[in-house]
């Protein structure tokens, strides 16, 4: 009897399982065609880190940080400063 118990349990446990939506850990950050995309998610554009300042002078928006995501879009950071498509 208990081993029918024990192998309901296992069954039902694995429907569960299964039935729950597993999110990937290592999802790729969005990639955007050019700043004007890039902007529309992140109006201040991205930054590398926290710590960076921004060459170009005064900016609108603050940049948000996020390493992968700059990573991904470096190409778009013209002057070099650690944020990319910043306003």
């Amino acid at each position: 009897m208990r081993k029918k118990i024990t192998g309901v349990i296992a069954v039902i446990i694995a429907v569960f399982m299964l039935a729950i939506p597993i999110q990937s850990v290592d999802a790729a950050p969005a990639k955007f065609k050019n700043c004007t995309e890039l902007n529309k998610t992140y109006p201040g554009g991205v930054a590398k880190d926290s710590k960076v300042k921004n060459k170009g002078g005064k900016t609108k928006h603050k940049p948000f940080v996020s390493a992968e995501i700059y990573k991904s879009h470096i190409k778009m950071d013209r002057d070099k400063d650690g944020i990319a498509c910043e306003k």
